[in-house]
């Protein structure tokens, strides 16, 4: 990632010629690989589905079952993680969200009935919660406001790495070790990562590689923003927590709709079957990478047009969500090379929106707070998914139609930032008494 502050002055007012350390790119890095892992090991069961419906009988109810117990404590995580990682810190609560999930996945290896593997499940979705929130609270520890959403971009495209390399990954494994041998393997990864972040990651202040100019620049305005512990219901009586939460709502449910329903959608739209499944998926997750990244780099261009910072952002995410707008057309295409054209624009623009709009949580929240604030929209967003999934399967089981989900798909990014700037103009910071 090349640093434009080594050559002439940043945005950011850094001295011209002053080479600053990339510290801080490294902390991106791993916070990219541990997204990688969390949607890899959410992923093994849905590849692995049709082998436990032939070695353990597992059934289309039970299955739906064990999605709904993932579903259910994933919401609730997210609630309790992020309040955990701001009261015990980034460093002590990654690594225990992390190894709270990966022994979960690692778990899925001992079940042998679907009650098993709901139990499994429902721990891994109170781990994997706790992912995000810690995340965005390091890159707000980690990185000065104008860089934030680009290294929320990239750690956030480890969502779609993870999607891509786990079905590259377990069919391989299964092969030839069995479907045990596959949740123990990406489990494994996960706790790979523990000492890896243990060994490598500090608070800026008390990094023992950080460059006095990397601190410097990491402080420029984070040092004012700290701010005062705050409690959980306080939160709720802000406007900007509404504004992030219901964001949240509208638009990640459409990004689930495209991990568990892309599938079926391509097999039923243009007959295509499981071995002809992988190359249009993969051209989607591929493209929602360069969007998570190119999302996050989005801002910079609008703020050297003179626009702030918050208001840079708000014109990235309008381009995002204009973007999607074209998705309402994929239920009556002809080419599947259409389809996958539509769907993944409007996959990489909900990469880039999200790394957006995760970013406002930090721009409008203090860093004591932001993993609450996460937490907060992510169960908002979790419920929003709960929703749209029984009203998908619902419509599809009656209609066997995806019109309606592809309109609400465009315009729900829309309507989204209305509600944010109405609630929260201008990205306004909170400003809590000490």
């Amino acid at each position: 990632m090349a640093d434009t502050s080594f050559f002439g002055r940043s945005e950011s007012g850094t001295a011209p010629g002053v080479r600053l350390g990339r510290v801080r790119w490294t902390i991106c890095a791993m916070l990219f690989t541990a997204t990688s892992i969390n949607y890899m090991d959410r992923q093994v069961i849905a590849i692995l589905k049709p082998t436990l419906e032939r070695s353990i009988g597992l059934t289309e109810v039970e299955y739906g079952y064990i999605i709904d117990a993932f579903q259910l404590a994933y919401a609730i995580g997210l609630l309790t993680a992020g309040r955990m990682i701001d009261k015990l810190g980034t460093r002590i609560g990654y690594m225990l969200v992390m190894a709270v999930w990966s022994l979960s996945a690692m778990g899925h290896a001992l079940a042998s009935a679907a009650l098993d593997f709901g139990i499994a499940r429902f721990t891994l979705g109170l781990g994997e919660a706790g992912n995000f929130p810690a995340a965005i609270k390091t890159v707000a520890e980690w990185f000065p406001k104008s860089e934030r959403s680009l290294a929320t971009g990239i750690f956030n495209s480890g969502s779609n790495v993870g999607a891509i390399l786990a079905p590259l990954l377990v069919p391989w494994v299964t092969v030839r070790y069995g479907w045990h041998m596959a949740f123990l393997v990406t489990g494994i990864l996960g706790l790979l990562w523990i000492p890896w972040w243990f060994k490598q990651y500090r608070r800026p202040p008390h990094h023992p590689t950080l460059t006095a100019d990397e601190l410097q620049h990491i402080y420029q305005d984070a040092a004012v923003e700290a701010g005062p512990s705050v409690q959980w219901v306080r939160l709720l009586h802000c406007r900007q927590t509404w504004a992030f939460a219901i964001a949240k709502f509208f638009t990640d449910p459409i990004w689930y709709f495209y991990l568990f329903w892309l599938p079926s959608y391509f097999s039923a739209k243009f007959d295509l079957n499981l071995s002809h499944l992988g190359l249009p998926l993969i051209i989607v997750y591929n493209v929602s990478a360069i969007g998570s990244i190119g999302g996050g780099w989005l801002p910079a261009p609008f703020r050297r047009l003179g626009l702030s910072s918050n208001q840079a952002r708000i014109a990235a995410m309008l381009i995002c969500a204009a973007l999607v707008v074209p998705i309402f057309a994929a239920s009556g295409v002809k080419s599947v090379w259409t389809a996958v054209a539509l769907i993944s624009v409007a996959a990489g623009a909900h990469q880039g929106w999200s790394a957006n709009l995760f970013t406002t949580s930090s721009d409008m929240f203090p860093r004591s707070a932001v993993g609450s604030v996460v937490g907060i929209g992510g169960m908002a967003g979790s419920i929003g998914s709960v929703l749209f999934a029984f009203y998908a399967g619902h419509v599809l089981q009656l209609t066997h139609s995806y019109v309606s989900l592809f309109a609400i798909a465009s315009g729900a990014y829309l309507i989204a930032l209305i509600f944010l700037y109405a609630l929260a103009p201008g990205l306004k910071k909170v400003e809590f008494a000490l």
